[in-house]
């Protein structure tokens, strides 16, 4: 029980499933156990209760996704809670997978991780062939400082994220005020630090909340909006240390910005058209919907492919690949007939997320809801009918819901704030818009599995899914 609890936090089980999960277990195997789940702490009590005797331990793991690791202990869960597997041996395959080494290097993490911030900036924030490879490089620089500086220091990892998202936004700023507006500040910083976003970290506090686990999903809520509010306030100070560095800068972005703006100079006239007001006045017209705007980038016609959104038929290509990479960076073996499904549900829940904005556009909650359905149906028919474990299966898709939720309500960064008031409630808009997001990725998944599992017979385990 103790090693089964130490791969669900590991291994980035969903945490509003362990203590049934858990609970199950202990049922089947009679081992008389009680289990108090926490964030990143499960309170393990073996006795009777109405012993005065117990025996207590604490499981405490900094839990990350690893699919291939959590597909593993699935497996083991049910094979011993189905007597196809005893104890011994299912106790001896969680020691094996807890002490394995990470199935891919740093260097092909990093490599996964360019890809992942290359082709979302395209899919979700607007950006164009030239804005990708610096994403694709800023993402790049992410993963290397997360995996390896970061679990060396822990001082450093402390400040990760604010200096990630500082770095981030220094470079796509200097980028962003070249003459020409040859970058697009938006893309670039949206798509960098996309890898660190705390979509995940709602989702999960929002199913915890709806499950009725109100200390975990609130702690788990609190955390990712103040977590937010660091990373845009992280963006923030590198956008302005630049702006303060670069004297030209600032006067390239207010020329950008000059351009929205139509002056006309005139005189004010009486209505009887025969006593001018003396002076002339300057009328300025601001054109607030810009047909050139894509996602917060610039955009013209005229411009040459590379400097444009890519059409719409590279989405066939673009989807799948970010999936596959999305998979494989999450620690999911290549050769398996599980990425393959992965991949395929993760494109079904695009498809659907880009109807549904077609349909309902800046309802980003509903677009979600309409995603998180399609896949949750998927995910769960596919764990009733082939015995495959629907969360690994459904986790790509999911996580791929939550940058385009956060591109279609406008990116990370909708404008350029001055004042800290400003700055602030840009943060606090960025997060309520991927709680936004979560909430409907959360009520999809749930519907979805009211459609699947309203009929038939009870399940003997507990269920891994979302």
């Amino acid at each position: 029980m103790l090693k089964l609890a130490k791969c669900l936090l590991a291994f980035g089980a969903p945490s509003h499933r362990i203590e049934s999960q858990l609970a199950t277990a202990s049922q089947i195997l009679d081992a008389r156990a009680s289990f108090v789940h926490i964030p990143n702490i499960i309170i393990v009590t073996f006795g009777d209760e109405d012993m005065t005797s117990v025996e207590t331990h604490f499981v405490k793991a900094n839990g990350r996704i690893a699919l291939t690791a959590l597909q593993g202990v699935h497996i083991v869960y049910r094979k011993v809670l189905h007597d196809k597997m005893t104890v011994e041996e299912g106790t001896k395959r969680l020691a094996s997978i807890l002490s394995a080494p990470p199935i891919y290097s740093l260097l092909v993490r990093c490599l996964l991780a360019f890809v992942c911030g290359s082709t979302i900036c395209v899919l979700a924030f607007g950006g164009s062939v030239i804005d990708m490879w610096i994403s694709g490089v800023c993402a790049f620089v992410l993963q290397y400082l997360g995996l390896n500086t970061a679990t060396k220091s822990a001082t450093y990892a402390n400040v990760y994220e604010i200096s990630i998202a500082i770095i981030v936004s220094f470079v796509a700023r200097a980028l962003g005020t070249i003459p020409g507006r040859l970058f697009c500040y938006n893309a670039i910083a949206s798509a960098g630090v996309v890898l660190i976003l705390p979509g995940f970290t709602i989702l999960i506090s929002a199913l915890e909340l709806t499950s009725r686990n109100i200390l975990c999903g609130s702690v788990r809520m609190v955390y990712a909006i103040i977590y937010t509010l660091f990373l845009g306030f992280g963006l923030t100070i590198g956008s302005d240390l630049y702006l303060v560095l670069n004297k030209h800068a600032r006067h390239n972005l207010d020329k950008a910005e000059a351009e929205r703006y139509t002056m006309y100079h005139g005189t004010f006239h009486a209505e009887n058209g025969t006593s001018p007001v003396p002076g002339g006045a300057i009328f300025g017209f601001a054109q607030t919907n810009d047909p050139h705007m894509v996602n917060g980038c610039y955009r013209e016609p005229s411009w040459p492919w590379w400097r444009k959104e890519l059409p719409w038929w590279t989405l066939f290509f673009l989807v799948p690949a970010y999936s596959l990479c999305s998979s494989l960076s999450n620690l999911q073996r290549l050769r398996s007939w599980q990425l393959l499904v992965m991949v395929v549900f993760a494109c079904c829940a695009f498809v659907a997320n880009r109807l549904s904005n077609n349909y309902l556009p800046g309802k980003s909650d509903i677009i979600s809801a309409s995603g998180a359905l399609v896949i949750g149906v998927l995910g769960n028919v596919y764990s009733r009918v082939m015995r495959g474990t629907a969360f690994t299966a459904m986790v790509t898709g999911v996580l791929f819901l939550v940058p385009s939720g956060i591109g279609q309500g406008g990116g990370l960064l909708s404008s350029d704030e001055t004042s800290s008031t400003q700055q602030y409630s840009a943060g606090l808009q960025l997060a309520i818009r991927i709680i936004e997001v979560a909430i409907g990725i959360t009520v999809g998944l749930f519907v979805s599995q009211i459609f699947v599992y309203a009929l038939g017979r009870r399940k003997n385990a507990a269920h891994f899914a979302f």
